[in-house]
C-alpha cells in the first residue's frame, strides 16, 4: 500500500486518497474483472439491474517499488510528497492524480480556516462521502502520527464506477489522509 509523505510539510493541508484495489491481469478496471458478466432486465421497469460488485484481492506495490518527490507547481506548494515512479500523472485545477492498474493517489490542496479533527472528518467528510461513494462502508477515523507530526486518516470502501467496456464494478479501499499547516489543507 502507498503512503503519501510529506517531506517538506512546513504548513501543509494536503489531503492524499489513496485507493488500492485488485489487480489481476489487465492494466485498467476493464482487464482486471473476470469475464463473463450480462446485464439482465429488472422485473419492474425493464430497467437493467445494476452490476454485481466484483472482490478482487488486494493489489500490491512493490518492496523495490522507487518513489520520487513531487511538489505542486499551483497553490500552496509548501510540501514535497513521494509517489511511485512511472505512474501516470494528471493535473485538474488543484488536484494531481496518479494511477498505475487500479492503484491512485490524489493530491488536493485547499485554503482551510482550522486543522481538521477527527470529529470534523466523521461530521462533515463522512456524510459526504456517504452520498457520493456507492456502497460506501465501513469508515474509520482515526489520528495518526506521520513525518509532519499528527494528521486525521479515514479508511473505507466502496465500489467503483461500472466499467464502460465490461459493466464490471469492483471493490475498492480507500486511505484518505488530511495534512494542515498555515490555513492550508
Amino acid at each position: 500500500m502507498a503512503h503519501a509523505r510529506s517531506t517538506a510539510a512546513a504548513g501543509l493541508a494536503l489531503v492524499a486518497a489513496v485507493t488500492v484495489a485488485g489487480c489481476s491481469g489487465g492494466g485498467s478496471h476493464a482487464g482486471a474483472a473476470s469475464t463473463g458478466s450480462s446485464v439482465s432486465s429488472g422485473g419492474g421497469g425493464g430497467q437493467p439491474d445494476p452490476a454485481p460488485t466484483e472482490s478482487n484481492p488486494p493489489g500490491d506495490i512493490p518492496d523495490n517499488q522507487v518513489y520520487v518527490p513531487f511538489r505542486p507547481a499551483s497553490g500552496f506548494s509548501g510540501f514535497t510528497v513521494k509517489v511511485p515512479e512511472g505512474w501516470a500523472r494528471t493535473e485538474k485545477g488543484p488536484t494531481t492524480v496518479f494511477t498505475d492498474k487500479l492503484n491512485t493517489v490524489r493530491v488536493t490542496t485547499a485554503s482551510a480556516p482550522a486543522a481538521p479533527t477527527t470529529g470534523s472528518v466523521t461530521n462533515t467528510v463522512v456524510p459526504q462521502l456517504r452520498s457520493q461513494v456507492p456502497k460506501f462502508a465501513h469508515p474509520k477515523v482515526s489520528e495518526v502520527k506521520r513525518h509532519t507530526g499528527l494528521v486525521v486518516r479515514l479508511t473505507y470502501q466502496g465500489d467503483s464506477a461500472k466499467d464502460p467496456v465490461t459493466g464490471k464494478v469492483v471493490r475498492d479501499a480507500f486511505e484518505r489522509y488530511a495534512f494542515f499547516r498555515q490555513g492550508h489543507e
